[in-house]
């Protein structure tokens, strides 16, 4: 683990401008700097960087935060990763922790990865088997195609080369027998195929055989740097394609990928020997991407792509299916030269809700009644996991594919959620108070002065901004409202205590004065509580008026 003390020293050392300037096209505007956001497309510049307060927020989208912030989003990359990217442009050196799952790796898997790609050229039964499935050279070299002798010879290079055999243990590359105590390679007289974490370190190997071996393809144990169910095969390859076109291709296979690269599809990647997950999602979320799973049409890749589907769909993707019947694969298609057949059909995909209901009444007999009502009560379960406003519009699809009227599909209402929305994106305002702001950005550049503005109102009392002062004064200075606030130049901060005080006067006595027209409207309540209510409004304007601060509580 990176050391805190490393990280700070580190982000002394970065400037906004020259870290989000390597990547953008930055034009001064004012004290800041601005360009047109790279997270979501516009023509105006919407994206602002500001050197004094060395941050950068989108007016557009919401996004912000610091330089670390900017590559992660930008790069795609997890804290840690970028952290190491910015310290390696920087020429700076990150500390570490003496904690074994995250001291610096050695080069042990890219020294093996290049081993297996050498010992391939010299087996023709490997080189065969490639050439047959037509995978070209350049392919090979791209996604690192190599080939696993026998256990011995693995063992032999990993010690020829000083390597610790109990990293080797550690990283999958070997296994330990612990009858025996003995050693043995994982990957045995098999085709490698390197996996890589998205920032393209080599975590792990899948395997096919080409011995006749019982188990086709094999992948590397799960391990403190890989695991299966939180990568995709190529995603580092992919990445840039994804977040260009707003497109992923998830396959079921290594050749499935790499035979679509080939093709053009340079958007696809593979889950690693196991189902989509929940922990896939977080992978999928970035770059707003519409997610196309295309999978076999065995028994296997159905009930595959129905259990994606449902997850994807529940979870706010947008998307579909796409499958491949008779037998054939993506990589089939590509070896056949059906281009434009793969292009058409990764176009018009099966929605995933569409998709769903159609796969759940596919496994009941509807011409029982019985297995109908079964399979209505299964639909609407499934539409459950929706949102209110899909359930609503799927309803009368569920409806038609059973033959029944939409009346029989009955449906709990549930609040207008979008699963898609992250909770901390800017929300669009009727109204802006340009008032209320000053205050907020007051809280935010003069911490001295909240205990004056705390002892007279409370985040309650804005009618407009109650949220942005709430945030502000609980030290949530990353939500993007505030981003968007720090970088504003059209909004003024209150800088002495004397204006804070007068303009916290003229606030105070328009509050109370709206207070006092609502209780002389306000019918609901008793002639005595009126009374109570309008002295008290009265006592507190008639103070203001004096020049003197007044609470709540008064």
């Amino acid at each position: 683990m990176i050391t805190q003390d490393s990280i700070e020293a580190l982000k002394a050392r970065l400037d906004i401008v020259d870290v989000v300037g390597s990547y953008l096209e930055l034009k001064k505007s004012g004290a800041n700097f601005k360009a047109p956001c790279p997270f979501h497309g516009e023509k105006t510049a919407s994206f602002t960087v500001s050197p004094q307060k060395q941050i950068y927020h989108c007016f557009g989208c919401g996004v912000g935060g610091d330089s670390v912030k900017f590559v992660m989003e930008y790069e795609k990359l997890s804290y840690p990763e970028a952290l190491e990217k910015l310290a390696s442009s920087y020429n700076f050196s990150l500390g570490y922790t003496d904690n074994k799952q995250n001291k610096p790796r050695s080069h042990l898997m890219e020294k093996v990865s290049q081993w297996y790609q050498n010992l391939l050229i010299s087996k023709p039964t490997a080189l065969a088997y490639i050439k047959q499935r037509g995978i070209y050279e350049s392919s090979v070299e791209k996604f690192g195609i190599g080939y696993a002798a026998d256990s011995n010879a693995t063992i032999h290079y990993i010690k020829s080369q000083m390597f610790n055999m109990s990293e080797a243990i550690e990283m999958g590359v070997v296994g330990y027998n612990e009858e025996n105590k003995t050693t043995y390679a994982r990957f045995i007289e098999r085709i490698t195929f390197p996996i890589h974490a998205t920032n393209g370190t080599i975590v792990g190997f899948g395997g096919r055989t080409i011995t006749g071996h019982q188990a086709k393809y094999i992948n590397s144990p799960e391990t403190p740097f890989f695991n299966k169910s939180r990568l995709l095969y190529a995603y580092h390859h992919a990445k840039q394609t994804i977040f260009k076109l707003h497109e992923i291709i998830i396959t079921e296979g290594y050749l499935d990928v790499i035979m679509l690269h080939q093709a053009g599809f340079t958007n696809a990647v593979a889950t690693l020997g196991t189902a989509l997950t929940v922990e896939h999602l977080p992978l999928l979320r970035k770059g707003e991407v519409k997610v196309i799973m295309a999978y076999d049409g065995d028994n296997a890749g159905r009930a595959a792509a129905l259990k994606a589907a449902k997850l994807l769909s529940a979870s706010g993707f947008d998307g579909g299916v796409v499958i491949f019947e008779g037998g054939l694969d993506p990589a089939d298609m590509v070896q056949k030269g059906a281009i434009e057949e793969l292009s058409l059909m990764f176009r018009t995909p099966k929605p995933f809700i569409e998709f769903v209901i159609d796969e759940i009444l596919a496994l009941y007999n509807l011409s029982d009644p019985k297995a109908k009502e079964a399979s209505m009560h299964e639909g609407i379960a499934y539409l459950k996991t929706l949102s209110s406003m899909l359930q609503e519009e799927y309803k009368p699809y569920l409806a038609s594919r059973l033959g029944i009227s939409p009346s029989y599909v009955r449906l709990t209402n549930k609040t207008l959620t979008n699963t898609n929305t992250p909770s901390g994106l800017m929300q669009k305002k009727s109204h802006v108070d340009m008032w209320e702001l000053s205050l907020i950005k007051t809280v935010l550049e003069h911490p001295d002065l909240i205990d004056q503005i705390l002892d007279v109102l409370d985040p309650s009392l804005l009618q407009f901004h109650s949220r942005e002062l709430d945030l502000a004064l609980r030290g949530l200075y990353e939500a993007p409202e505030l981003m968007a606030l720090l970088v504003d130049d059209t909004i003024a901060a209150l800088s002495d205590e004397e204006a804070l005080r007068s303009e916290l006067l003229a606030f105070l006595s328009k509050h109370y004065e709206r207070e006092l027209k609502k209780v002389h409207s306000e019918k609901a309540i008793s002639f005595e509580q009126k009374a109570f209510c309008i002295r008290k409004f009265r006592d507190k304007i008639a103070k203001l008026k004096r020049g003197e601060l007044v609470t709540s509580r008064d």
